[in-house]
């Protein structure tokens, strides 16, 4: 049963519109003024909340205000009650978040069909998005549009198709966009004052890179170049800021999907600082295993060299902690590529 916060001053319409909310199945919690209403929030969060504008002690604008710089009810849908149309209110409102607005008086089937339409809303946003099927990005961008009212999302989705060893972004570039790998792979180089190179990421279908920069405001710390011919779809830096703040719901759901290569890419850094050459190069055959499809056919495809840059070593160290893995069995070395063949043992932490 999902729980309404009605926040209203007038007793009448808070007790008939609590009435309406009742009958039509859903758990109401009162508030006779804006302050009550946070209070009440802060106790037991509310899946939507009808708030009055223009009310003693502490008015809609205000509450609004304080739920949206709450961590715990940033994000929960509102929806104001007002007798006021002027523009300018209308527009404040907006700005600071607000979902939608009933101007009073209003009937029972425009609050109904409101707060249905809001609580739908907000539900499509999933857990997980399978970002490695061909549909999956538009299916997070399109609920993401939907959630947080960002239209601009679902406008250009214009596939970009680049060739091999092609450059995306340079060291030292100012970020405009966050990129999206749709098919083919990307790696992320940077180099050290002596020239050599080390490859901070390799991203293939399904995966999102140059959003640290984004984040940092500040230039890319390290080169994109193409791997394999790749497509890319790029997200603007104003979109990308927009999934991020516009809703607290949908920026953390967004959050979600980067995370886990922020983890991977610290657990990498803490293996080339500690980790020996022979954990260092089973990590990084397990990570590109997983990402060739983690399917026991799956071949590897990468250079030595860039694989060496990926691990951290010399070249020379590569093949040789490679050739002592095809020798226990565990690897297969062929022309394609290669072929874990006991990925459970390269998972042992005895390395």
């Amino acid at each position: 049963m999902k729980t309404i916060l009605l926040i209203e001053d007038n007793d009448v319409i808070r007790e008939n519109t609590a009435e309406i909310l009742e009958l039509a199945g859903y758990a109401v919690l009162t508030a006779e003024n804006g302050k009550a209403g946070v209070e009440k929030a802060l106790s037991t969060k509310p899946d939507l909340v009808v708030c009055d504008i223009m009310m003693p002690v502490l008015d809609g604008y205000g509450v609004l205000h304080i739920f949206n710089q709450n961590p715990h009810l940033a994000g929960v849908p509102f929806i104001f009650l007002t007798a006021k149309t002027e523009r300018t209110d209308l527009r404040r409102g907006m700005e600071l978040g607000a979902d939608d607005y009933l101007t009073k008086p209003f009937e029972e089937t425009e609050l109904l069909s409101a707060i249905s339409s809001r609580l739908h809303r907000f539900g499509k946003l999933q857990a997980d998005y399978d970002l490695r099927a061909p549909e999956g990005l538009g299916n997070f961008l399109d609920d993401a549009a939907a959630a947080g009212q960002l239209s601009d999302l679902t406008i250009d989705r214009r596939p970009h198709s680049l060739r091999k060893k092609q450059e995306v972004y340079a060291e030292g570039d100012e970020p405009t966009r966050l990129y999206f790998v749709q098919t083919g792979r990307v790696k992320t180089v940077r180099r050290t004052p002596g020239g050599k190179e080390l490859i901070t990421g390799v991203y293939g279908p399904g995966e999102f890179f140059g959003y640290l920069p984004l984040l940092e405001q500040g230039p890319h710390a390290d080169t994109a170049l193409v791997l394999d011919d790749a497509t890319l779809l790029y997200i603007p830096k104003a979109d990308f800021m927009a999934l991020l703040h516009r809703n607290a719901a949908v920026g953390q759901q967004f959050v979600r999907l980067l995370a886990g290569r922020v983890s991977e890419r610290e657990e990498q850094l803490l293996g080339m600082a500690y980790g020996s050459i022979r954990r260092r190069v089973a990590d990084t055959l397990l990570r590109l295993h997983e990402q060739a499809g983690a399917a026991p056919e799956a071949t590897i495809q990468l250079s030595r060299d860039d694989m060496a840059a990926v691990v951290g070593t010399a070249p020379e160290s590569l093949i040789r902690t490679l050739s002592e893995f095809k020798q226990s069995g565990l690897i297969e070395l062929t022309s394609h590529g290669i072929k874990l063949l006991r990925p459970e043992k390269l998972r042992q932490p005895n390395w």
